[in-house]
């Protein structure tokens, strides 16, 4: 997923840096340009103007506060309740909250599979695979699925019961219990999310792309009409 949006994040950052840079130093130069004819200047060139002068008087204010935004949220997050905040929120975010699942769901079933099929014990297989996890949510999930396990209650019973696992993988788990064949079923799964993840992540870059091409292609479009009508104004209403 990461790599999938290395090209969207370069697009965005460079839009960024463009438009910051007309903002900052091509705008205000035509703004005292246009101040010296002394003209009625068009609405949408009088909005762009009103923008750039409020920039330059308080966008050092707006990146400090952004700034200080960002380091309060990545402080909290280093925090316990921090963690499982941020922990929920990326598997619950609109489209992208599905694919991160889904890539947590496929590692564990690879883990289980995989250690299952070494011999290891299910109780140890979920301790390994709380400590692997990053996610806290996750981590939480398989806790309570490792204690009910120990109390006797197998393993696709407590998956059941937490909305974190899949049907799929329920569903799966239970026949692997039954067929003595967990580490081929959870393998069969695993493959099943990662085509889903993979999927859900090349249909979000399709559709994030031109979406973003197109609100870049807005904003320099609009600056680009304010700066020429103005043009096209000052020279009806001064003569040139």
């Amino acid at each position: 997923m990461k790599n999938a949006l290395i090209y969207p994040i370069i697009v965005l950052i460079v839009a960024i840096l463009v438009i910051a840079v007309m903002v900052t130093f091509v705008l205000p130069a035509f703004s005292d340009l246009y101040s010296t004819f002394g003209v009625e200047l068009p609405a949408t060139t009088r909005a762009l103007l009103a923008i750039t002068d409020w920039t330059q008087h308080y966008g050092l204010w707006l990146l400090a506060a952004m700034i200080i935004a960002v380091v309060a949220g990545f402080a909290y997050t280093r925090t316990p309740a921090g963690k499982y905040q941020w922990g929920k929120l990326s598997l619950t975010l609109p489209q992208v909250g599905r694919i991160n699942l889904l890539n947590e769901l496929s590692k564990c079933c690879r883990n289980i599979a995989l250690l299952y099929g070494s011999g290891l014990p299910l109780p140890e297989i979920m301790t390994l695979l709380i400590q692997g996890t990053n996610n806290k949510v996750m981590a939480k999930a398989l806790t309570e699925v490792q204690q009910s396990m120990i109390a006797g209650a197998g393993l696709s019973g407590p998956m059941a019961k937490n909305k974190v696992f899949l049907p799929l993988m329920v569903q799966m788990t239970a026949v692997g219990e039954e067929t003595g064949n967990l580490d081929n079923t959870l393998d069969t799964v695993a493959e099943s999310y990662e085509t889903e993840a993979d999927d859900r992540t090349k249909t979000m870059v399709a559709l994030i792309t031109p979406a973003m091409t197109l609100f870049i292609g807005l904003v320099v479009g609009f600056i680009a009409l304010a700066m020429v009508s103005a043009m096209y104004s000052i020279y009806g209403q001064v003569g040139l």
